[in-house]
């Protein structure tokens, strides 16, 4: 919202030597965000006046019409003679009054004005746009045309207010109010203490059954519309210098005096309006659903299928404009432009439900000042103010005549009430303001406070946002100053650092990262044709999405129920962009629907929730295991003086899994495994044991090449993903460090063949339980295959370590302990000591 401080001054007495500086400062410490002050002008140096144009001669024999004019600026040059000046612009004739810069002069930029020649002519001074004075735009091209009744010689700075201070105030969606001069000024009167002159306080007459026919058959979507009329408007009216340049200031396009006045009034008062063409409005105004498939052309032209969650208004020959959001052609005022022009206008001011105008303009992707305005809340009882500041505008500036009918159709509304202790605020902030503060706070903002101990506050119609006890501690606090709150340490109880989840999630972050891989957070929203191009069966698990209702994107509607779509797409930018060896991680939530939909309560504001209803609001949220899941492609090894280097490959994303379930002190079993985008021939499964139940916790691998061809990633690329929560339930919670031994180790090779079938995570574990106790560690260092073991046969070779902890084994002892691994190996899976 764009406040030039001119305006704003209207509403609130500031002192002489406030500069927008000092307004920006107040106004950020009662809480708005005032992003800049905006100095117009400000390298403005004069002499720049009002001139009449004398003469005109067409100067020929260059590329572009050159004019030679001689314009009479009065005794602001000095000697009163005409002023010769050449200008290459048409849009001005003999008798205009213009707009001349003189020698002497700085335009916005550091532009000097000096006499100088060219085209042949000297040239002492310029005929200005305003482009050139810094005013923005106006809606036309090339000179500046006065009104006739400007007097030559006159101040063209003052008279077009090219100097002033305009805040710029990021407004955020809960004070919808501040997208208006009228709110902006409460405010800024509530930081001064100053008294406000609310422009809404005007006369208003009562509604009668001679206005404009109204039926609304949607009261939900509007609970308030007024209508009036204003016939007799002169063609020739224009929109006057003052209020053009405030709808510039305020970063509007002046358009034509009646849609400039409903554009004023919804800057001044925040209620947007709008203005139809009543000689083109066919019976009574209507407002409802739309049919689904019924059609509108749009003021910007474009014809719009509608859906029927669209709120609209409508005749008697069908919709005539988007609710809140953007009238219809067919309706439109007409100018001089046109080719004809609007002499009888229909002033509409409703208030919409926020909901519905946000949805259609979400839907439409049409978003207006308009629109902005309803979907944070406007002020319902300021829409027949409007109607009659519009009306009396138009009496004034156009010559208008307001007709005596008065249309206003409302619904049943009840103001809202909150009870709240008096010392709720004092609570709230740890600061005893007392209950006076806290009353005389409330009514500024506009509240009716009543009661002593227990505070009944009835809330203004314009703060939609004001709906709890919090809220209106929030508003005493803010205007007490957020600086004042003093500086405390909180004072933890014991015990009440991070939970186990917590330290695990760390934990498996800081193993990732310190074996080479990058963090890479990403937005936990994914569309179902990724699970398509996973190729998951239609029953998968993680096809049960939770679809949100109003997604920040049509093509990723749902939250994910996987990490690899976001850590993909994460690989596939940056390998786009030259970085081809990768290695990404990410630890994160996923969601998955529940089968049975519950709704959420409302929980309690004024109190802690009770174990019991913090219970039954998580039951009605998704459910939400913690992932942990890698991707990788490229070198894993870099190539260089010491070698060749090493690709990353399966059993990297394998090793990455490890580290996860060592971290959480779980045993992780690893086989041969098929599912959704992972190559069928190398993808291992993961499973761990939790409670005596072997479950499967995730995949690690190479990935399918259809999915990598899809997706468009590099060949070879790999992942593994985890669910963290089920390796911490199969876990130990603590990592054991090395056992340190002062007796030397019994190191004993064997090497196994086996069915090329036969995993080698049986061979490895059948190992470890015929070793018994003395076995301190195993670990495959060769895979054999060839025409001497014999067609589906493979060798598996092991280190295996023996240590005792209280002696040095014997050899005798190692053989032992070796040998039953063997036996116990050959038991269960059917392997043979090679060679034997």
């Amino acid at each position: 919202m764009r406040v030039p401080l001119s305006w704003l001054r209207e509403y609130v007495d500031l002192p002489a030597t406030q500069t927008g500086r000092d307004v920006q400062a107040r106004l950020i410490s009662v809480g708005l965000e005032v992003e800049t002050v905006e100095q117009l002008g400000a390298d403005l140096k004069g002499p720049l006046v009002v001139g009449q144009v004398l003469t005109i001669e067409e100067l020929e024999g260059f590329k572009k019409p050159i004019r030679f004019c001689t314009v009479d600026v009065g005794r602001a040059n000095g000697t009163g003679e005409p002023q010769e000046i050449v200008c290459g612009a048409r849009n001005f004739a003999v008798g205009d009054k213009v707009v001349v810069v003189l020698p002497g002069a700085v335009l916005p930029g550091g532009f000097a004005i000096a006499a100088r020649k060219t085209y042949g002519k000297v040239s002492h001074g310029m005929i200005c746009s305003s482009d050139e004075l810094g005013m923005g735009d106006d809606g036309t091209k090339g000179i500046i045309v006065l009104p006739p009744e400007h007097e030559t010689g006159t101040d063209a700075i003052e008279l077009l207010q090219l100097v002033d201070e305009v805040l710029d105030i990021a407004v955020t969606p809960d004070r919808g109010y501040c997208l208006s001069l009228r709110g902006v000024a409460r405010e800024t009167a509530i930081a001064y203490g100053l008294p406000l002159s609310d422009p809404a306080l005007i006369d208003v007459p009562a509604p009668n059954a001679f206005g404009q026919a109204v039926e609304v058959a949607d009261p939900r979507g509007c609970d308030r519309f007024t209508a009036r009329t204003v016939t007799g408007l002169r063609p020739e009216a224009r929109t006057p210098i003052w209020l053009r340049r405030r709808l510039q200031k305020a970063g509007m396009r002046p358009v034509s005096l009646a849609v400039d006045i409903t554009n004023y009034v919804m800057l001044e008062l925040g209620q947007p309006l709008h203005a139809y063409d009543r000689t083109r409005v066919r019976g009574a105004i209507g407002v409802r659903r739309a049919e689904a498939g019924e059609k509108l052309v749009t003021l910007d032209g474009v014809e719009r299928t509608l859906d029927a969650g669209d709120l609209v208004i409508t005749d008697d020959r069908g919709p005539i404009g988007l609710a809140g959001v953007m009238g219809g052609a067919n309706t439109e005022i007409a100018d001089e432009n046109d080719g004809e022009v609007t002499t009888e206008v229909v002033i509409e001011a409703a208030h919409f439900d926020a909901l519905s105008v946000g949805r259609t303009a979400r839907r439409h992707k049409l978003a207006s000042e308009a629109s902005r305005r309803f979907e944070r809340g406007v002020d319902p009882q300021a829409a027949a103010a409007a109607a009659q500041r519009v009306v009396d505008l138009l009496v004034l500036l156009a010559g208008g005549t307001a007709e005596a009918g008065v249309t206003e159709v409302a619904a049943p509304h009840a103001p809202r009430t909150i009870l709240i202790p008096a010392d709720h605020p004092d609570r709230v902030a740890g600061v005893a303001y007392g209950r006076e503060t806290v009353v005389r706070r409330l009514q500024q903002v506009g509240c009716d406070v009543y009661g002593q101990d227990d505070l009944t506050v009835t809330v203004p119609s314009w703060r939609p946002d004001l709906t709890d006890p919090n809220d209106l501690a929030e508003e005493v606090i803010r205007l007490e100053g957020y600086e004042n709150l003093p500086s405390t340490l909180p004072k933890p109880p014991a015990g009440r650092g991070l939970t186990d989840r917590q330290r695990l999630h760390r934990r498996v972050g800081r193993v990732l990262a310190g074996a080479g891989y990058v963090e890479a957070p990403n937005y936990p929203f994914i569309g179902e044709q990724v699970l398509d191009t996973f190729g998951l069966a239609a029953d998968d698990p993680n096809r049960r999405l939770v679809r949100l209702v109003n997604p920040l994107s049509d093509e990723e509607p749902a939250l994910r129920t996987t990490l690899l779509p976001g850590l993909l797409g994460a690989l596939r930018r940056n390998d786009g962009r030259g970085s081809h060896d990768l290695a990404l991680f990410e630890t994160g939530l996923v969601f998955h629907a529940r089968e049975e939909l519950r709704v959420a309560g409302r929980l309690p504001v004024d109190r802690r929730p009770t174990d019991e209803e913090i219970a039954a609001l998580t039951a009605t949220l998704p459910e939400q295991p913690r992932h942990a899941a890698v991707v990788l492609t490229g070198a894993r090894e870099q190539a260089g003086w010491w070698g060749k280097g090493r690709p990353a490959g399966w059993a990297d994303a394998v090793e990455a899994a490890r580290l996860i379930a060592h971290e959480a002190g779980a045993e992780l079993t690893v086989r041969a495994g098929q599912y959704g985008p992972w190559h069928p021939g190398r993808c291992a499964e993961l499973a761990v044991t939790v409670e005596g139940t072997e479950r499967i916790v995730g995949y690690a691998g190479e990935l399918h090449p259809r999915v990598l061809k899809a997706l468009g990633l590099p060949a070879r690329t790999c992942a593994a993903e985890l669910d963290l929560d089920l390796v911490e339930a199969a876990g130990t919670g603590v990592v054991k460090g090395p056992r340190i031994s002062t007796f030397p180790v019994a190191t004993q090779d064997v090497a196994l063949v086996v069915d090329s079938g036969v995993p080698h995570a049986d061979v490895e574990a059948a190992l470890r339980e015929g070793a018994g106790e003395l076995l301190e560690a195993v670990r495959l260092f060769d895979v054999y295959e060839s025409e001497q073991l014999g067609a589906g046969r493979k060798s598996l070779a092991y280190a295996l370590r023996f240590r005792a902890a209280d002696r040095t084994l014997t050899v005798d002892e190692a053989s032992a302990a070796r040998d039953a691994a063997v036996a116990l190996a050959a038991e269960r899976t059917g392997a043979v000591l090679r060679g034997a």
